[in-house]
């Protein structure tokens, strides 16, 4: 019987190191990202890409202001998670935060946020390289002791590929479109990455003369409903004189704002408020 147990007790602790090792790999199928590299001893615990998505860097944040300001950015989004391995000598999560503060300093990137406060909860580092005329910004949400996370966004407008022919189909079934129109945030200028969706509306205006339509413009909650309210109304007006501007007659456009009072997703999520935020353009 002590030869059978003491064989299982060997059998288990066979097993041990390739348990342990297993625990330090990275997680299936994840990766750095090619322009961050991690901090030497750790390994990916988890991670998540999404192809669109938006995200609330904070920014403006030091020692001496540690409340941060709020800079949305819309693209590519990247996050990934690091424990360090069994066995590393213990870092602290300052000693993160400074680590990446300088990494990211040495790759050219531009720090916009910098707050480093072993008794402030919210400690982090965001920044953003510009390269080949293309934003990265990256922060640190949690930087504990011995793990840490990064969130990365390679900022880009959603492409929309949406023609004058299927805006009409839409419209001709559905009485409406919406439509994913950037402007300048807290503005009612037209993005240059959203110039094309307005010709695409005013080649389906001009192909169907004999159609008005009504341009509504929506927001999210965030802010003031008053605040929103003039805000979508304003970008409403954008879009119309957009359209005047490149010849449709005004007499078949009208436009109004509703600001944050017709919702089509949940605002308690960034992906719901992205939808919110919307131009819908409507049959008359």
């Amino acid at each position: 019987m002590r030869t059978v147990i003491l064989f299982g007790m060997m059998l288990c602790m066979s097993f041990l190191p390739s348990r342990m090792q297993a625990q330090n790999e990275d997680a299936e199928g994840c990766l750095d990202h090619p322009l961050v590299t991690r901090m030497p001893g750790f390994y990916i615990t988890s991670c998540e890409t999404k192809d669109f998505f938006t995200y609330n860097f904070p920014v403006g944040a030091s020692d001496s202001k540690p409340e941060p300001d709020v800079k949305k950015v819309e693209g590519k989004y990247f996050s990934i998670n690091y424990h360090l391995k069994d066995g590393g000598k213990d870092v602290s999560g300052i000693q993160i935060l400074k680590n990446y503060e300088n990494a990211l300093k040495k790759i050219g990137a531009t720090i916009k946020s910098s707050l480093i406060d072993p008794m402030n909860s919210g400690s982090h580092i965001t920044a953003v390289i510009s390269k080949n005329g293309k934003e990265t910004w990256i922060t640190t949400p949690v930087a504990y002791d011995n793990e840490y996370q990064l969130v990365i966004i390679e900022a880009e407008g959603m492409e929309q590929v949406v023609t004058a022919n299927a805006m009409f189909e839409a419209i001709s079934k559905d009485g409406f479109i919406a439509l994913d129109i950037h402007f300048d945030t807290g503005k009612a200028t037209i993005k240059q990455e959203s110039i094309p969706i307005i010709d695409q509306i005013f080649d389906m205006l001009k192909a169907n003369t004999g159609l008005s339509v009504s341009i509504e413009g929506h927001t999210d909650n965030t802010g003031t409903p008053a605040g929103n309210k003039k805000l979508s109304e304003d970008r409403a007006k954008a879009v119309v004189d957009a359209l005047v501007t490149k010849g449709i007659q005004k007499g078949r456009l009208s436009s109004v704002g509703w600001g944050q009072e017709k919702p089509v997703a949940d605002n308690r999520t960034e992906e719901g408020k992205a939808k919110n935020r919307r131009v819908e353009i409507v049959k008359k």
